[in-house]
Order: C-alpha cells, then sequence, then structure tokens
C-alpha cells in the first residue's frame, strides 16, 4: 500500500485523517482511513464491540454503498488507532453537483431526482435490513457521491457508538439540520430516514434556502419555505413523509420505495438486464472465448415460437440486432443505476470471522484446512474442467468458482472414474471450500463433466449457470481424497485458498 496524498473525500464525524493510496495488489486506488481513540482504556473497553462493527461493515456489498474493504487495529502507543480502506470516489459529491446544475437549471427535473432517491434509498434499505440495523449516522449531500454515469453512491457509514470514543468527534454546524430532532437520545433507522428527507428536499429544491456558502443554521421556516417552493405535490407528500418531527411516523425505507411517486412496476426489459447481469456476471475472468461460443455463440437458440401445424420458429442469436444503446443499459444495471425494487430486497451476509491485520491474515493460509470449516458465501459462477492425468490412470479435476463477493477460487484434486460427485461435492463442504446449499449444484456439474469426459478423448470443459441448478437437497456422503485450492493455474501445490 502505498500513500499519495491527503483526501477529503468523506467529511466523517471522528475520522482523524484520510489519505489517497494505491493498493498494489489490485492496482486500484483507495483510501486509508484512521480513527483515533483518546485514551487506552476506552479503546480496551469497547475493543470487542468496536471489532464487531468493523466487521460487518466489511461484509456489506451493495452498488449503491462505497464498499468497505478491510479493517486492522493498531494498539502500539497510547493513543490506540483503527485503520480502515474504503473505496475511493474519484467523482465529486452530490453537494458540489447541485451546486453547478444551479448555474444552469432552476430545479432538478423529475425523472432523475427519482433515479437518485430509488438508488439512496435501495442503500439504505439494505443497511436497515442487517441484524441488527446498520446506522448510517452520517447523511448529508456531502456524504453521498454521484457518477458521470448516473450511479449515486452513499459512504461514510459511521456507527455512533464509535464516535463517543474517538478523539475527533466535529459537528458541522451549516449540516445540523440533516440530524433527526430525536438525536442522540434515540437511535435507530428513522434517523437515517430524516436525513435522507432533507437530502431528498436539497436534491429537489437544488439548495435548501439559507443554507448557502455562508453556513448559516437553517431553521424549520427555511425547511417549510423550500417544501412550499416545489410544484408537484406527490413531491411534497413524499419528503413530508419523511421529516416527521416523531420518528415512528416515518416510513422506512422499504415503504418509500412503494411510495407512489417512486413505484413503478418494471419493464420485462429491466427484468431481463437483471436476469443476464445475475447469470453471467463477470464471468469473463474464468471463461474462455471457446467456451462462450458454445454458450452464446450465432447459431446458438435464444427463442422458440411452437405451432400447430408447421415446423416451429426459431429465433438464433444472431437474428437479435446488436445495439449499443442495450449494452450501456445493461452495464448500467449491473453497476447499480437501475435497482430492483418491487421485490424483497438482497439479505446482507451474515458476520463471518476474519483476520483483523495483515499479520493475521497471512497466518490464515495455513498448510492444512481445519476440518468443519464453514464457508458463507455463495457461488455466482461456476466451471468444471477434467482431463487425463499425464503417466497416470487418474483424472485431473479443476473447478473454478466466482464467490458473492467476487473473490475466485481455484480447486484442483487427481480423482478417478469411480469417484462419487456427491462424495467430492460433500469434500468441498467439509473443507469449507464451498457452502453447503451449494453442494448439490457442485455436485451435479462434477457429475455432467464426468459422463461428457468419459465419452471423450478430449479434455472436457462445462460451465453451469446456477439458474439451471436444481435446489439443494441434503445430502450425507464420505470422500477420501481431499481438493487443493490453488491460486491460478491449475497444478497441485500445499492446501490454502486465496479467496
Amino acid at each position: 500500500m502505498h500513500f499519495n496524498e491527503p483526501v477529503e473525500q468523506r467529511d466523517v464525524p471522528g475520522i482523524d485523517c484520510a489519505y489517497l493510496a494505491m493498493d498494489t495488489e489490485e492496482g486500484v486506488e483507495v483510501v486509508w482511513n484512521e480513527v483515533q481513540f483518546s485514551e487506552r482504556k476506552n479503546f480496551k473497553n469497547q475493543e470487542e464491540k468496536i471489532q464487531l462493527i468493523f466487521e460487518n461493515l466489511t461484509q456489506l456489498e451493495h452498488p449503491n454503498i462505497v464498499k468497505f474493504h478491510r479493517y486492522w487495529t493498531d494498539t502500539h502507543n497510547d493513543k490506540p488507532r483503527v485503520i480502515f480502506i474504503t473505496e475511493y470516489m474519484s467523482s465529486g459529491s452530490l453537494k458540489q453537483f447541485l451546486k453547478r446544475t444551479k448555474r444552469n437549471v432552476r430545479r432538478l427535473p423529475l425523472p432523475a431526482w427519482r433515479r437518485w432517491c430509488t438508488q439512496i434509498l435501495s442503500a439504505l434499505s439494505y443497511l436497515h435490513s442487517c441484524s441488527p440495523p446498520i446506522i448510517h449516522g452520517n447523511l448529508t449531500c456531502d456524504t453521498i457521491f454521484i457518477q458521470h454515469n448516473g450511479l449515486v453512491k452513499i459512504g461514510s457509514v459511521a456507527p455512533d457508538s464509535i464516535n463517543h470514543h474517538v478523539k475527533t468527534c466535529q459537528d458541522d454546524f451549516k449540516n445540523m439540520h440533516f440530524i433527526a430532532p430525536e438525536h442522540p437520545s434515540t437511535m435507530g433507522p428513522p434517523m437515517d430516514i430524516y436525513s435522507f428527507g432533507m437530502c431528498a428536499l436539497e436534491m429537489a429544491a437544488l439548495e435548501i434556502v439559507g443554507n448557502g456558502d455562508s453556513g448559516n443554521k437553517v431553521t424549520e421556516e427555511n425547511i417549510k419555505k423550500t417544501i412550499d417552493s416545489l410544484e408537484d405535490e406527490h413531491q411534497k407528500d413524499f419528503i413530508q413523509k419523511c421529516l416527521q418531527k416523531n420518528p415512528n411516523d416515518r416510513p422506512t425505507a422499504r415503504e418509500l420505495l412503494f411510495h407512489p411517486l417512486l413505484f413503478e412496476v418494471h419493464s420485462l426489459k429491466l427484468l431481463s438486464a437483471h436476469c443476464l447481469v445475475k447469470r453471467s456476471a463477470n464471468i469473463s475472468e474464468t471463461i474462455t472465448d471457446e467456451l462462450m461460443q458454445r454458450w452464446y455463440g450465432p447459431d446458438m437458440i435464444v427463442a422458440e415460437i411452437r405451432r400447430k401445424s408447421g415446423p416451429p420458429i426459431q429465433m438464433k442469436m444472431s437474428d437479435i440486432p446488436i445495439t449499443e444503446k442495450l449494452e450501456k443499459f445493461v452495464e448500467d444495471v449491473k453497476n447499480g443505476i437501475y435497482p430492483l425494487t418491487a421485490f424483497g430486497a438482497k439479505q446482507p451476509p451474515p458476520a463471518r470471522s476474519r483476520a483483523i491485520s495483515p499479520e493475521m491474515a497471512e497466518s490464515v493460509k495455513s498448510v492444512t484446512p481445519e476440518p468443519m470449516d464453514v464457508e458463507n458465501r455463495k457461488i455466482v459462477n461456476m466451471m468444471c474442467d477434467i482431463k487425463p492425468k499425464e503417466e497416470s490412470c487418474d483424472l485431473l479435476l479443476t473447478i473454478v468458482l466466482r464467490m458473492d463477493d467476487k473473490m475466485n477460487r481455484h480447486l484442483t484434486s487427481c480423482i478417478t472414474q469411480t469417484d462419487s460427485p456427491k462424495g467430492l461435492a460433500q469434500e468441498l463442504v467439509h473443507y469449507g471450500f464451498i457452502n453447503e446449499e451449494d453442494r448439490d449444484k457442485i455436485a451435479v456439474l462434477i457429475g455432467e463433466t464426468l459422463k461428457d469426459c468419459s465419452g471423450r478423448s478430449s479434455p472436457s470443459r462445462l460451465f453451469q449457470p446456477l439458474s439451471h441448478m436444481p435446489p439443494p437437497q441434503p445430502a450425507l456422503v464420505n470422500a477420501a481424497l481431499p481438493l487443493t485450492a490453488v491460486n491460478s493455474t491449475p497444478t497441485q501445490v500445499p492446501m490454502h485458498s486465496t479467496s
């Protein structure tokens, strides 16, 4: 990790310093954040709680939330600190964008306002659905970022329990109107809804009356005047619901997504794009062009109309016109610009143990994994390859997995034709390489690849989208030979996993 320069990407209470840094492994820019605690005693009393909070933040995966990569603690001096690495947003904040927009237009177009609100609420609904709910606690137009393609991300999740003990915790006078009236006596999701309501008002009017660069305190009269200046009655109702004084009267983020102003029946185009993204997300890193041609080549039949009389009418991939706009739309869906809001929200993954420091991270790579590890991540894409092993009657099995946190897992093992696919899959569960719910999917994939291999002399490859797999069924099969996890090439090395 190399430091470049200090950054002011986020106005987060309690963060003492933030630096623009380079992740030399991934080759991307990130932000190095430091939170200092006033006394070692304060940190020791809260250490377990603080680590649990940061651990939960690393589990978050949502296209509209700035990614929280990793963290660790430094307790070598009198004032301990927590260091955490987050995604770097090279684009400006929503506040900066609204200032630039105000020079040219009087009001933000309603479709753009709706699209932004939907993305922010999708992120809040995700945070609030955690168990226990994660409260953002610092939602303002300064902590919301917008990219050139219209993608909105919220950042700076700063748990209030940390702010009580950090070395510096400043109140920004010009943003005091974003804080719910019940704070700090009552903490909960309604507090974020109040802050979101202020953001929605500022987005609609481009600024709240009396809240210019002078930083004057925004009064209730200023807020009322700004709401009255809006032309759309549904928009007024939406914002007023968020700004109710009683937190119990405010709707949840999920309920706001169903407000008449935001809710819409998703088009088949949007539903199809989401299915396509979920099925083929990031497969280019592990799937060869030859394999893609087998599934998505020009002669691939994508639709068929069956008639009572006469042969069926088939539509091939080559019959579909190539449209650049459609490709851009699918890319926007993949990036999170058009979330599905009419269905149940994606549940955050359960908390799992992770290394909290680079030193501890190295110790995880043991030569032999302990039996009965538990893998909580789910498989997004998977590929299986079986080929004869040189100078041996055995076969070399290679499995490439894409996990739901976008990490790859590459497994190899020598097997025979008599090995049981269910036994091999159960072994993967036993050694913590796959989630138990993915066991039968892997078993079917291995079985089909073995069957395909037995009828061919050439190597066999099979890519199986998860949407084609049967639901998991209970299975109890024992196996003898453990599979080996390797970095990138299908060669046998001491057991460890890179994911």
